[in-house]
């Protein structure tokens, strides 16, 4: 980088920062997101509301294909 082009870009340099924290918060909230263990968790809680009666058969189900297509698309993302 050029000295003009580094002091014309000056003015940018707190959007680029910002840009950046945002592309790291991105990447942890995905992390999390798409963690097995959290989805294991997330599942386990299903069955036990489920059993406990606090979800009908319909919604266990709905929210358990839900967790295993976001386990799932979280292993491919990782082979990538």
């Amino acid at each position: 980088m050029g000295l003009i082009t580094g002091i014309l870009g000056l003015p940018l340099a707190p959007l680029r920062g910002t840009i950046a924290i945002g592309e790291q918060v991105l990447h942890q909230a995905e992390e999390a997101f798409y963690d097995p263990a959290v989805i294991k968790r997330q599942l386990e809680s299903v069955e036990r509301m489920h059993e406990e009666g606090a979800l009908s058969d319909a919604e266990a189900e709905w929210w358990e294909e839900t967790l295993l297509e976001r386990l799932i698309e979280g292993t491919e993302r990782d082979r990538t």
